[in-house]
């Protein structure tokens, strides 16, 4: 039987039945009405006990610091991966395009042996329908009954299918953007996109990355150990591994993490997101 909705009224006493520290319950009803009551209980998952119960200490305050260290660290997060994602469509697409023409990637013998053509195109045709109405695929559709240079429907791709374009690439190609673009190995590459493509998710609808542990692991990732690997730290290293820009991510995006980090050191504890002390050498490119 599923569990019965709760007034916040209610919702506050468990808190406090489980050993919450609550000393404002106005501003708890108005945290929970923006957050909700199971969004924010997977914050007490550090502070909880065996029996449930929370260690002695666990106030709301600290807990909304670090929902809110999640969510602005989130959101940092994802300014990066969206630079690098626009940054992929226009090295995938240039390099294709070019060796294979406008609508090469409609050309099955253009890809591996393993490449799923039909499920390809068909979901192309459902990015294209569900962008419909954008004024681009509106203008493709009119003018050229429907049909898309690379370098235009790519712009509909997501991370995840940008990773899949690049793992079903005949490997002479792989290598070439690998070698090339990436200073790295194929594998390597596929591994790093691939776990990009995850964090991107994660961001994107809003998923809790401070104590999380990750499902997807990026392969061979120097200065990353046993402890770190499932954890924000390795997938951040992965996006540092592809991100173009060593000024950018050192100057803005490695100062505005660590004018973060020092906003909420009284919150947050560094190895529950699996950095190290020295982090910031570390993830300097």
């Amino acid at each position: 039987m599923l569990k019965q909705p709760a007034a916040y009224e209610q919702q506050i006493a468990k808190l406090r039945e489980h050993g919450c520290e609550i000393t404002d319950e106005a501003l708890c009803k108005e945290i929970l009405s923006r957050v909700s009551y199971y969004r924010l209980s997977a914050y007490f998952l550090t502070f909880r006990n065996k029996d449930g119960t929370y260690t002695q200490g666990t106030d709301l305050s600290k807990i909304y610091r670090l929902y809110e260290f999640d969510r602005k660290l989130r959101n940092l997060i994802f300014s990066v991966l969206e630079e690098l994602e626009v940054y992929l469509r226009a090295q995938f697409s240039y390099h294709h395009s070019l060796k294979y023409g406008a609508d090469g990637y409609r050309d099955a013998t253009n890809f591996s042996a393993r490449h799923d053509h039909a499920n390809f195109i068909e979901r192309i045709g459902d990015l294209v329908k569900s962008a419909e109405k954008l004024p681009f695929v509106k203008h493709h559709i009119k003018t050229y009954n429907g049909q898309f240079p690379l370098w235009v429907i790519v712009e509909l791709f997501t991370f995840g299918m940008l990773s899949y374009f690049y793992a079903d690439m005949i490997s002479a190609d792989q290598k070439k953007l690998a070698y090339g673009t990436f200073n790295s190995s194929v594998s390597k590459v596929k591994s790093w996109l691939y776990c990009c493509a995850n964090l991107r998710n994660i961001c994107a609808h809003s998923r809790r990355l401070y104590n999380s542990v990750f499902t997807v692991v990026p392969a061979n990732m120097p200065k990353v150990d046993k402890s770190s690997e499932r954890k924000l730290f390795a997938a951040l290293m992965a996006a540092r591994a592809l991100y173009p820009s060593t000024e950018k991510w050192n100057n803005e995006f490695l100062s505005a993490m660590s004018a973060l980090f020092d906003e909420y050191s009284d919150a947050i504890i560094l190895r529950h997101i699996g950095f190290p002390e020295d982090w910031k050498t570390i993830m300097r490119k």
